[in-house]
């Protein structure tokens, strides 16, 4: 979340962070948007029975803001189809996988696990799939023999603070486009993998 606001800050960006939501009170990316003199909500889900209960709640308070873009980080919670449903084509999310690769939890044990040589995170558009849909951008680092899954997902998270925050701007330059066969383009921009060496 640091990340992308910071990328929202930048010059090369067209956007703003309108606002931080987070369904815990105790979450600490809350105080620091607040420094920043950014708004912040919290929406807890244990207030709310059901998951469709929390999400038409949650959505609620997300279009008090009018936001072209909901970005998720760090939002560990399984969205229901209506939500996701609502946001279609405006909806975006991280996974630590080269999707459609690992999805769900543990992906760097699941990488290590069989053996693959690269592994990576994906920027992608959410659906009501689990860890599914149109990918904008992935990003790389490679798999080193002596390996743990924590050693493989610092290495995975220094790509993800490559690859969320341009895509951040893209979207914020109106550049990212979701084409009717559900595959997506950013123009002027036609290679969008990023390729990590960093191997400590």
């Amino acid at each position: 979340m640091q990340a992308l606001v910071h990328a929202c800050r930048s010059k090369a960006c067209a956007g703003e962070v309108v606002a931080v939501i987070s369904n815990r009170a105790q979450a600490g990316g809350l105080k620091w948007a607040q420094d920043l003199g950014l708004a912040t909500e919290v929406v807890p889900h244990v207030d709310f029975a059901t998951r469709e209960a929390f999400d038409a709640a949650l959505s609620a308070v997300i279009d008090r803001y009018a936001p072209d873009y909901v970005l998720l980080a760090g939002f560990m919670r399984i969205l229901t189809p209506a939500f996701v449903e609502h946001y279609t084509a405006r909806l975006v999310n991280i996974h630590p996988s080269l999707l459609p690769a690992f999805p769900g939890m543990h992906t760097h044990a699941q990488a290590l696990a069989a053996g693959v040589q690269g592994h990576g995170c994906t920027v992608h558009f959410v659906t009501s799939v689990l860890d599914h849909g149109p990918i904008i951008a992935q990003g790389v680092v490679p798999v080193l023999a002596n390996d743990t899954p924590e050693t493989l997902a610092a290495r995975v998270l220094t790509v993800e603070h490559q690859v969320y925050p341009q895509v951040a701007i893209w979207l914020a330059q109106s550049r990212v486009q979701l084409m009717p066969d559900q595959r997506v383009q950013v123009e002027g921009v036609p290679r969008r993998l990023f390729v990590s060496e960093h191997t400590q």
